[in-house]
Order: C-alpha cells, then sequence, then structure tokens
C-alpha cells in the first residue's frame, strides 16, 4: 500500500527499496533493487528525479534504469566499485545520468532537497558478522540517506548496526532495517525509535528472504507501545 506522510507519499517495494513522492511532484528512490532480490519485478517506472545508492550490495544499473528518468541524478556510496559486484558490469559513472558519489557524514543540497549522509556498518565486536567474525559490512563501505522534500525528512540508516550518531537525529520518518542478521534487529531497531522519537516508523528491510525474515507485527507493538507512532507497507510484506 502507499503510505501519505505529511506532504509526502512512500512505497516500499522490498528489502530496502523506497519510493518517496513530495506534494510538489518529486520522486525519489533509496536503494533500488538489485535485481536478484525481485523487488521491482514487473516496475518500469523511469520517474525518479533522484536515486540514492547506499552501499555496492545495493547498487544495480538495471534497477537504477527502471525507475531513473533521463535527466534524474544518481548518488551513490564513494566506495561502490563494480568490479566487486557480481550482478553490476557498469560502473556508476558510466551510467547515462548525472552522478554523485558522497562519503558517509556529509550535508549537501539537490536543488530543492536538502540531504545528508550517515556512516553505515556493522560492529566487528557485536552480533551481526559472518562465520569468520567478520562484520557483514565493514565500516567505510556504506552510508545511510536522509532527505528532506516539502517539508518531511525521511531517514533510511542503510545496512547497519544501531550507531551511537544515529542517537542524535532528528528525522520525521524513520525507516529502519529490522530484520537482522545483516543489519540492525527488530529489538535494536524499536529502542532506536524509542530515543530518536521520529514521527512515524516505518520498518523495511526484512522478509524479502530468509535471512532477514522477521515478526513485523511485533515490531509494531513494541515500537506503539513505546510511545511512537509506526506503520507498516503491507503491500511489501504480502
Amino acid at each position: 500500500m502507499t503510505v501519505r506522510f505529511g506532504a509526502v507519499t512512500v512505497d516500499w517495494f522490498g528489502l530496502a527499496t523506497i519510493r518517496l513522492e513530495g506534494q510538489t511532484g518529486v520522486v525519489i528512490y533509496m536503494d533500488p533493487g538489485p535485481e536478484s532480490a525481485g523487488v521491482l519485478d514487473g516496475y518500469d517506472a523511469r520517474d525518479g528525479d533522484l536515486v540514492l545508492v547506499s552501499h555496492g550490495d545495493h547498487y544495480d544499473p538495471d534497477s537504477i534504469r527502471r525507475v531513473a528518468h533521463e535527466d534524474a541524478i544518481v548518488v551513490v556510496h564513494e566506495s561502490i566499485d563494480a568490479r566487486e559486484i557480481d550482478h553490476a558490469e557498469e560502473q556508476p559513472e558510466a551510467l547515462p545520468y548525472e552522478v554523485e558519489r558522497v562519503r558517509a557524514d556529509e550535508s549537501f543540497v539537490l536543488g530543492p532537497l536538502d540531504l545528508f549522509t550517515t556512516p553505515a556498518y556493522n560492529d566487528p565486536a557485536g552480533a551481526h558478522v559472518d562465520e569468520r567474525g567478520d562484520p557483514y559490512h565493514s565500516e567505510g563501505d556504506g552510508c545511510g540517506f536522509a532527505v528532506t522534500v516539502d517539508g518531511v525528512s525521511t531517514f533510511w540508516p542503510g545496512d547497519t548496526d544501531v550507531l551511537p550518531s544515529h542517537e542524535q537525529l532528528d528525522v520525521d520518518l524513520f525507516c529502519p532495517p529490522i530484520g537482522g542478521t545483516f543489519t540492525m534487529d527488530r529489538h535494536e531497531a524499536a529502542a532506536l525509535a524509542e530515543r530518536i522519537r521520529p514521527d512515524l516508523v516505518l520498518p523495511v528491510h526484512y522478509d524479502t528472504f530468509e535471512s532477514i525474515e522477521t515478526d513485523a507485527d511485533a515490531f509494531v507493538v513494541d515500537v506503539a507501545n513505546r510511545g511512537v507512532p509506526v506503520v507498516l507497507d503491507e503491500r511489501a510484506v504480502n
């Protein structure tokens, strides 16, 4: 379903693919695809003014082409290298769009949009590590994105643990990953939502495949019991 929040509408397609549309018609996509996840099967809108890609796992040129119009701006984290990605043959700069690379923890303006990035990684001493004890996402390999459109700030933290920098944020719409394994889990995300107290929480990055399956209804109850408004995009999870 489409979630309406203030002056924006929000659609979650699955995994980390989020579409925002402002009242003025600006369309933003966060982390479209990859194709292998199937979240954009049958979708070919090509209406995106801005496409944000947080890290290499979510970089997919074919998915970007499905969502971006010909004059779109594509913003990617500085670490993304197609040579290290099985499903990507083109470097971002080879795409037929204006492409900007960004670091974590920087602020910038693109036309009517205010954006900032945040660090995104798994703590090597934390729970979200592989069988060798290595973090699934190392520090410096990705970022989170916050974008303000028509007065509404939306924050997608990327594939990450809860980090100290998150607790200082002031955002309207918080879209945390809750699937665990590769990111914070639903319990950690709920606790973070209580600390930053956004006007609305819409969870993402869960149930797209087995290793990120979780109890989204339990997450909703947990967040609501903490006094924070929360909603599910049921289209994406059914």
